[in-house]
């Protein structure tokens, strides 16, 4: 029997990628124009340990980008940053980590909805990006860091025009925060195989993010954020940083709420195998071991192929030796040290038990029919015929499982709507539900766009421009009509009394109970919100005896 890490897919190319109930609104501002935007070196001034920046003031938010929260040398844990003198201009988001190319850009329709924004790379990228209501007025307002998605391969926290915190800031009152940190070769090729020096090499972007942390506990007093309440909240790949950092012991204390959107990771690397990889791409680089350090300067574009071509390889002895995952190479790896043990096998991390604890997933995630144009008006035959390649003499179970759950389906569905994702989602919340510690929510986001004939669906992404109630500023993917604006309202306000109290509960929706096993409360998100009960428990059941491969 094959041995599954559970764990979060990476994008394939084509993927990759009413009111605020409760909500307190912030202070108005000096600036009170819509667009008028106050930049110089007197306004929306903050002082950081390193020194003093300056941002800007757009319709009432301050607005910080591109700060330096660290800096590090290849495969080396984050150091603090050299301070400065004078006024730090911080208005510009900073370089991204280096990064394959972007295949989405090919896909015309991708490229509309998504509208990404890659930036500029530079292997100095350990930069925050803050928007904040409020300087000096004595208020500690809840910080949320989001961590952005791409696996641990690509992305960035400026990649989309979701993650704009300027409305979540403003309606909400509280600090938002985004950032960049080192992925791929750079941030999780496990060296450790060569010798003390590189001992957390395979962890290094793992241990940005705790830098990144570090910073915010330390500085956001400064931007009028309280270091002690802090959600950190990640989507795909973000989640799976996310899970993984409920397990990271030099996390612990650095945030109070977790929210994990479509990236429940289980399980990550195990050093076995990042090793290997590690080993492998010195061999392909033709490297001795005594030439470790000439890894140092070499090009990264070379750097990043040898990379993909050790993982191939590796993970090819790896499905003969029994293993098989969605996330296989550039992840974090569980070395006994910054990562003593998986994030969530057995069981749910013992040092998080008092962090409550969202997660959720889209009803479509991966959404076929978006990128096979003919799955859109399939027939059930064509559909059923599909589906036994996958589930065999299980197939009739599965419909029977699939329509107890989703009675008014279209055939399409039967493709369309996720088992990859809620799987892992529904086994973390019942995994974090038994230690009987804080409270877990499930949701579940059916809303389906109109963009594009109805293309995109409920589809990999979706909820963010909800959760930051930026659906009109990123209305190629929503539409952005007033439906959604209302949705987005109630969604934000959910996310941001869960920040607040740990509780996302308000007005404008239903009551929403925490998830246990037994009830299976799921808040069901679209025009009409409902909570349902173990709607889809079956389904979940019949899925877990076919796990899905990886890329």
């Amino acid at each position: 029997m094959k041995k599954l890490l559970f764990s979060l897919p990476l994008l394939t190319a084509a993927l990759l990628l009413s009111s605020c109930g409760g909500i307190v609104k912030a202070d108005k501002q000096e600036a009170k124009t819509d667009g008028e935007v106050l930049a110089s070196d007197t306004n929306a001034i903050a002082e950081t340990e390193s020194g003093t920046v300056a941002g800007y003031q757009e319709n009432g938010v301050y607005i910080y980008k591109g700060i330096p929260y660290a800096k590090a040398e290849r495969f080396m844990p984050p150091q603090p940053v050299a301070k400065w003198e004078g006024i730090r201009s911080s208005r510009a988001y900073g370089p991204t980590c280096p990064q394959g190319k972007r295949a989405g850009w090919y896909h015309d329709e991708s490229a509309f909805a998504f509208d990404w924004n890659d930036g500029f790379p530079d292997e100095d990228c350990l930069r925050v990006n803050i928007w904040t209501p409020g300087l000096k007025d004595g208020k500690k307002r809840p910080v949320m860091v989001w961590l952005h998605g791409g696996g641990y391969a690509a992305g960035s926290g400026q990649e989309l025009p979701s993650y704009d915190g300027s409305n979540l800031a403003k309606n909400g009152d509280v600090v938002v925060v985004t950032l960049n940190h080192r992925l791929n070769a750079l941030g999780f090729l496990d060296l450790s195989a060569f010798g003390d020096k590189y001992a957390k090499s395979g962890n290094a972007g793992l241990l940005d993010l705790v830098a990144a942390l570090q910073w915010v506990n330390k500085n956001i007093a400064s931007f009028g954020g309280d270091a002690q309440n802090v959600t950190i909240f990640g989507q795909s790949g973000g989640g799976g940083k996310v899970s993984t950092l409920l397990a990271t012991p030099s996390a612990k204390g650095l945030f109070h709420k977790a929210i994990i959107q479509s990236g429940s990771m289980l399980r990550t690397m195990e050093a076995t195998y990042s090793r290997r990889i590690g080993t492998a791409v010195v061999e392909e680089l033709g490297l001795k071991p005594s030439q470790l350090d000439q890894l140092q300067t070499i090009p990264y574009e070379k750097l990043l192929a040898a990379g993909e071509t050790a993982i191939k390889k590796v993970k090819e002895q790896a499905e003969k030796e029994g293993i098989s995952s969605f996330i296989f190479g550039w992840a974090p790896t569980v070395d006994g040290d910054v990562l003593p043990a998986q994030p969530f096998d057995p069981q749910a991390p013992a040092q998080s038990k008092d962090i409550p604890v969202m997660i959720g997933t889209t009803l479509h995630e991966f959404t076929m029919s978006t990128y096979v144009p003919a799955y859109r008006t399939i027939t059930k035959e064509k559909a059923v015929e599909i589906l036994k390649q996958k589930y065999g003499e299980k197939t009739d179970d599965f419909l029977t499982a699939f329509e107890k759950a989703y009675p008014y389906y279209e055939p399409k569905d039967l493709l369309d709507v996720d088992v990859i994702f809620r799987p892992g989602a529904v086994e973390q919340a019942r995994l974090k539900s038994a230690q009987q510690g804080a409270p877990v929510y499930m949701y579940l986001f059916t809303w389906e766009s109109p963009v594009m004939n109805g293309s995109l669906r409920s589809t990999h992404c979706m909820e963010i421009p909800f959760v930051f109630d930026n659906v009109t500023r990123h209305a190629s993917m929503t539409g952005g009509s007033g439906k959604a604006q209302i949705l987005a309202q109630k969604m934000s306000s959910a996310w941001i009394n869960f920040a607040r109290t740990g509780n996302p509960n308000h007005e404008s929706l239903p009551q929403w109970d925490p998830y246990t096993a037994q009830k299976g409360a799921t808040m069901c998100f679209d025009n009409v919100c409902e909570e349902k009960y173990n709607h889809d428990k079956e389904l979940m059941e019949l899925l877990r005896a076919f796990p899905t491969r990886g890329l």
